[in-house]
C-alpha cells in the first residue's frame, strides 16, 4: 500500500457491494412514471441480493438525491422501508457532487466509529421534475413558480446565466477548438461502446424492472436509452449553441440510481466476494472558481488536491469525470498538459446522461471496477457542483496488501 495515510483509515469499500441502474434519458422509460425514491430502495435491496449481501447488515443510511421527490420528507426512513430494515439515516445534496460526497460521509460515520457498514444511496429523476410556488414578501411577484431542473439549469444566482453559458466562457478564456470538443465526444462515445461490448458495463450495471401498484410490469429499465453511436459529419456539422458547445457535445438530462457500501475494515471480509481487494478513501478536496466559469472548477480542484497529496496524475492509474460538456474535459487537460485520451475509459456521463444524484457515484464504481482490472493503483474522480464549484477525490485500489 500506499505511504498516503489517507483521510479516513478506518473506513473501506467493500470491492463488489455496488451497483446502478441504467440511466434512461429523461422521459423514455417507465421510471419516469414511479417514485424515484421508492424505486431506488427497492433497487438497493435487489442489487444487494444479488451482491449475496442482506441489508440487515447495514447500520446506518447515506442518502443523496437533488431533485424534490413526492414522501421526500421522511427520505432515509421511507428508503430503509423499502430495503426491508429498520436504520436511521441522513440525507444531503449538491447538485452534481452529491454522489461523491455521499461516500465521503459515509466514510466519515465509520471512522468517527458512530456505524460499522454504511449504505450509500443515491438518485435523481429529471423526468417530469417538480414545478414549486415559492413566497416572496420582498419582490413585487409574491409567489414565483419554478420548474425545479430547467429553471436552475438556466439560472447561475451569481451571474443569471445559462448553465450551457458557463461552458461558452471558458472555451472563450481557455481558446479551445471546436475540433478539439468534437474530437473528444466522439472518443467518449467510442468509449462507451466498447465499455457495452466487452461486457465490462455489465458488472455494474443491473436491469431492473418497474411494477405498477397491482405488481403489473411497466416495463425494465435495462438500457442507457437514449445513447446513440454519433455520425462524425453530423455531430461536426452541429450548430454552436454558444462557443464549442453543439447539442452533440453536452451532456442530456436522464434518470436513474447507483449504491455501495463504505465499512469498517474489519467487515470487508464478511460482505465483498473479493475481501483481498483494498480499497481506501484518501483524500477529497473542493475549489470555487470564478462565477459562472464552472468548466474550470473541476479541474482546479484537481490541481489542488494532487498538491495536498503530493502526487502527479502519472501517478494515477484511472481518471474519471463528470464532465456535463465536452469543454470541461478539452480544459481538463490543457491546465494539466494531460492526453484526454487516457480518461473515462468505458464511459463518462457526456454520453450516458445526467441524473444528478447518482452521476459521480456510477463513475466512482466504473473507476473502481477499471483499477481492478489493472491490477490497482491510484483512482481521481472529479467533477463539477453547480455554477462554479468543483470536487474532486482520490481513491486506492490495491490487492493483498500491495499496491500496483
Amino acid at each position: 500500500m500506499s505511504n498516503i495515510a489517507g483521510i479516513f483509515p478506518r473506513a473501506r469499500i467493500p470491492y463488489g457491494v455496488w451497483g446502478s441502474s441504467f440511466f434512461p434519458a429523461w422521459q423514455t422509460s417507465a421510471l419516469a412514471e414511479v417514485n424515484i425514491g421508492q424505486f431506488a430502495g427497492e433497487a438497493m435491496n435487489r442489487i444487494l441480493g444479488l451482491r449475496q449481501v442482506r441489508a440487515d447488515a447495514l447500520d446506518y443510511l447515506v442518502i443523496g438525491s437533488t431533485i424534490p421527490w413526492h414522501w421526500k420528507f421522511w427520505n432515509a426512513p421511507l428508503v430503509a422501508s423499502c430495503l426491508g430494515h429498520r436504520m436511521p439515516g441522513f440525507h444531503m445534496e449538491q447538485a452534481c457532487a452529491t454522489g461523491l460526497q455521499a461516500v465521503f460521509l459515509g466514510a466519515a460515520e465509520i471512522e468517527g466509529g458512530s456505524n460499522t457498514a454504511v449504505g450509500v444511496l443515491t438518485f435523481d429523476r429529471t423526468s417530469d421534475s417538480p414545478v414549486g410556488v415559492f413566497p416572496e414578501r420582498r419582490a413585487y411577484q409574491r409567489t414565483v413558480p419554478i420548474s425545479d431542473v430547467w429553471d436552475n439549469f438556466g439560472f447561475d444566482p451569481a451571474t443569471g446565466n445559462a448553465m450551457i453559458a458557463t461552458a461558452g466562457l471558458a472555451a472563450r478564456k481557455y481558446g479551445i477548438d471546436r475540433r478539439e470538443v468534437d474530437d473528444i465526444t466522439l472518443c467518449r462515445y467510442q468509449q462507451y461502446f466498447e465499455g457495452r461490448e466487452s461486457g465490462f458495463l455489465d458488472r455494474i450495471l443491473v436491469p431492473l424492472e418497474i411494477l405498477n401498484l397491482q405488481g403489473r410490469s411497466m416495463g425494465w429499465v435495462d438500457d442507457d436509452t437514449g445513447v446513440r453511436k454519433l455520425d462524425p459529419a453530423a455531430l461536426r456539422a452541429m450548430r454552436e449553441l454558444d462557443t464549442c458547445v453543439t447539442p452533440g457535445t453536452q451532456t442530456h438530462a436522464s434518470d436513474g440510481m447507483a449504491c455501495l457500501v463504505v465499512c469498517d475494515r474489519d467487515q470487508v471480509g464478511a460482505l465483498s466476494p473479493r475481501p483481498e481487494i483494498d480499497i481506501r478513501l484518501l483524500a477529497k478536496t473542493t475549489f470555487r472558481t470564478a462565477p459562472s466559469m464552472m468548466p474550470e472548477a473541476p479541474a482546479l480542484a484537481v490541481g489542488k488536491l494532487l498538491d495536498d497529496v503530493g502526487l502527479t496524475l502519472d501517478d494515477v492509474a484511472v481518471v474519471k469525470n463528470h464532465n456535463p460538456f465536452a469543454v470541461n474535459d478539452a480544459i481538463f487537460a490543457k491546465v494539466h498538459g494531460f492526453d484526454w485520451r487516457r480518461m473515462n475509459n468505458n464511459g463518462c456521463s457526456l454520453v450516458w446522461g445526467h441524473p444528478q444524484g447518482p452521476t459521480l457515484t456510477r463513475l466512482l464504481i466504473e473507476g473502481l471496477e477499471e483499477a481492478v482490472d489493472l491490477g490497482g493503483g491510484y483512482v481521481l474522480l472529479f467533477g463539477c457542483a453547480a455554477g462554479d464549484v468543483g470536487i474532486a477525490s482520490l481513491l486506492e485500489v490495491s490487492e493483498g496488501g500491495q499496491a500496483q
